[in-house]
């Protein structure tokens, strides 16, 4: 089951990354997204070719991640996510033209290396064990992250942060992922279809308000650095919260719990090494053109 699920979840870090950079060639070509003119915003999004296509592999993406909750913990998931910035780096260089230099590609190698520990030192609970949570500590951490995805939100729209736009926009998007991700684990858990009600109106709520944070960051920031930050963002919310909300093990033994601890400490430093200076073959004069 635990092999499954990681399986899965390789399979969702691809398709996510894949699917974030052709969301990001799609964006740059379209309207302004507005949230006050969600309809309008969303209309634009779509009427460009490679944003439907990324959009349809992202869905695909998230069937497998939602797979991957059920079947194994939510830490290892969404570590074994962040270390999918590896596969970023090279579907960016590969096949969409970026130059990723020496600090990213160290980041790669560091990334690989702290995967390979947690997956060697893994628990082996399957979805189904990990998926009991403290209610108050669900409350209090979803809570958190809305209140500092508001915020950021919030600083985006001020001058002050005028060149860090996107990037304050991808961080927020991070997190409100990460309430949707703790939502569905905690729905995939419930037997009871009332008791699950709630996290599934949260998903859909905190999914809607990620979508407009997301869409405009790529709009706004550079394609690998915003990509980049929005998973960092995500992960670096979503292994604790597995930890601290579902109780996931962080080993068996001290030397375990050392070792895991330290794997993660290694994926989250690697992702944030990867989003260095990088160079699109895709004019951003392109951007500056698109129709208001």
């Amino acid at each position: 089951m635990l092999l499954a699920g990681l399986a899965l979840t390789v399979g969702s870090a691809f398709a996510t990354n894949l699917g974030f950079l052709l969301r990001h060639r799609g964006a740059v070509d379209a309207p302004e997204v507005d949230v006050r003119r969600p309809l309008r915003s969303v209309a634009g999004l779509f009427r460009q070719k490679c944003w439907t296509i990324g959009y349809a592999v992202a869905a695909v993406a998230y069937g497998l991640h939602v797979g991957g909750l059920a079947l194994a913990p939510l830490s290892l998931v969404q570590a074994v996510l962040a270390g999918g910035l590896v596969l970023l780096g090279v579907i960016a260089e590969r096949w969409f033209g970026f130059d990723l230099g020496r600090r990213e590609w160290t980041g790669v190698v560091l990334a690989a290396a702290g995967l390979a520990f947690l997956t060697l030192t893994s628990a082996g609970e399957t979805g189904g064990d990990s998926s009991d949570y403290s209610l108050a500590a669900m409350l209090a951490w979803e809570s958190a992250l809305v209140g500092i995805g508001t915020v950021l939100i919030l600083m985006h729209r001020t001058d002050r942060w005028e060149s860090r736009r996107g990037i304050l926009l991808g961080l927020a998007a991070g997190l409100l992922f990460t309430v949707s991700h703790v939502a569905v684990k905690a729905a995939t858990g419930s037997a009871d279809a009332l008791a699950a009600a709630p996290f599934v109106v949260l998903t859909v709520l905190a999914g809607v308000g990620a979508f407009f944070a997301s869409a405009r960051s790529l709009q706004l920031g550079e394609g690998v650095a915003v990509i980049a930050v929005t998973s960092i963002a995500g992960n670096a919310s979503s292994i604790p919260a597995g930890i601290v909300v579902f109780g996931d093990p962080l080993g068996e033994g001290p030397a375990s719990i050392v070792v895991r601890s330290l794997a993660f400490v290694l994926v989250v430093v690697a992702a944030a090494m990867i989003p260095g200076p990088t160079r699109s073959p895709r004019p951003r004069a392109a951007t500056e053109a698109a129709p208001a």
